[in-house]
């Protein structure tokens, strides 16, 4: 694979002096002498600034040669940017402090317990809904309590989760006319706390 046989690694913004940080980046010196890459490095450094914040790897590296993805498994020196997040961190932490939330629903006591094991929610363990909101939005996930559980995002509408609620995967599908993903909210998009 991409191993790391000479390829200079950067790790985020604390970069050795020869290979600067990302924010102090920027072309010239052998490129600009060379004539290459006269003026494509600002856009590939706020790509990369972009990749760093979501917790993903960026590579650089020419491209004026054939197969350059080959190059690089081959050895072809290169630079890469390495976030100190995975993507599942980054998007957790965009979750927690990005979700305003546009409704909520209310939960049964087995869901919470789900929930804080790790879980997707379910329209089984929905005993309410608070609000008007469409797919895609932010929700609260709300014990009976009103104690705020988890924020996500929603697979379904506020209509479409009064119509299905408390009810099995099974019965959903029938009720709505049509095939979903089980989830209202699948693990992957919620996060857990207030």
């Amino acid at each position: 694979g991409l191993g790391g046989r000479r390829i200079i690694q950067t790790s985020g913004i604390n970069a050795p002096a020869d290979n600067p940080p990302i924010s102090r980046a920027k072309a010239g010196g052998v490129n600009a002498a060379a004539g290459v890459g006269s003026g494509g490095m600002a856009t590939k450094i706020a790509a990369a600034k972009i990749a760093y914040g979501a917790g993903c790897a960026t590579v650089i590296t020419r491209g004026d040669r054939e197969r350059p993805l080959l190059a690089l498994d081959l050895g072809e020196r290169a630079t890469w940017i390495r976030p100190p997040v995975s993507a599942e961190t980054a998007r957790r932490t965009w979750l927690r402090g990005h979700l305003t939330p546009e409704g909520a629903v209310i939960v049964d006591d087995g869901a919470a317990r789900a929930l804080g094991k790790g879980a997707s929610l379910l329209a089984v363990g929905i005993v309410g809904v608070d609000g008007q909101f469409d797919r895609g939005a932010a929700i609260a996930i709300k014990a009976r309590s009103g104690e705020t559980l988890a924020r996500g995002i929603t697979a379904y509408s506020a209509g479409d989760i009064r119509l299905i609620a408390g009810r099995q995967s099974e019965e959903a599908d029938a009720i709505l006319g049509l095939s979903r993903r089980p989830a209202i909210i699948h693990r992957d998009d919620l996060v857990l706390g207030d």
